[in-house]
């Protein structure tokens, strides 16, 4: 094999909107209330081997609003990406689809949300930026914390 065969290899092959989904069970009631929504979001990350060297990572982000105890709006969005990824060291493959990936499509997928939002009838939300490699490092301590509740509940 030549020397070019084995340089790293990371490209996005596509970005795409892979799901949106809008609920206003509430609606027209909902635009009468003056009090402002209380916002909770969410957020999860997937990624899956598509083929050999091409992987799809997923951000998922929910966005539910509520008025006292009624559903304002309720947006959910996953934005996809297609990355090709050859020749990374195995330890980098997974921070680098956990962290690295998640932070090139999030852009895209925040802006699908407000407009969502806006397009439903309600003021815009900016959501912030995440830090991605925080929640990477959270995801890694939960899974740990759910292997030592395993190793204890078999000894």
């Amino acid at each position: 094999m030549s020397d070019e065969n084995q340089q790293p290899t990371f490209q996005i092959q596509r970005v795409y909107l892979k799901d949106m989904s809008l609920e206003q069970p509430n609606s027209p009631a909902i635009f009468l209330e003056q009090e402002a929504p209380a916002i909770e979001v969410s957020v999860d990350v997937g990624a899956e081997l598509l083929a050999e060297g091409i992987f799809e990572t997923t951000v998922t982000i929910t966005v539910t609003a509520k008025v006292k105890d009624k559903v304002a709006f309720l947006v959910e969005g996953k934005q996809a990406g297609i990355f090709e990824i050859r020749n990374i060291p195995a330890d980098q493959l997974d921070p680098l689809l956990g962290i690295g990936c998640p932070n090139i499509i999030y852009p895209y997928l925040r802006a699908n949300i407000a407009d969502m939002i806006t397009r439903s009838g309600f003021p815009p939300i900016h959501l912030a930026e995440l830090n991605f490699e925080a929640f990477y490092q959270q995801r890694l301590a939960a899974i740990a914390e759910q292997q030592k509740a395993g190793e204890a509940k078999t000894h």
